[in-house]
């Protein structure tokens, strides 16, 4: 696995942040939870991934996937697949 995961933002104004993240094998630290103040909308070009819900529920994503994650919406990385890399592009907004 590389040290970091790439991130790199593609637009970031007008209330929108457009990111494409590469990720191998890159997973959030334990105990760790997202708690974002914006809205995202992630797709998977790339790769297997699953993501963790607070509440304890997961949910699988493969390449072509896309997901909504709404503000507050408390998420972790729990796996991304390393071969092939995890490709996401993520799009966030402020509600």
């Amino acid at each position: 696995m590389d040290d970091k995961e790439v991130v790199e933002i593609l637009k970031n104004s007008d209330g929108v942040r457009i990111e494409k993240i590469t990720s191998r094998g890159h997973v959030s630290p334990e105990g760790f939870w997202y708690d974002q103040t914006e809205d995202e909308w992630v797709a998977l070009l790339k790769g297997d991934a699953v993501l963790e819900y607070k509440d304890g529920s997961e949910i699988k994503l493969a390449t072509g996937d896309v997901l909504f994650l709404p503000a507050g919406k408390k998420h972790r990385i729990k796996y991304t697949s390393e071969l092939p890399e995890c490709v996401w592009l993520c799009v966030f907004t402020k509600t």
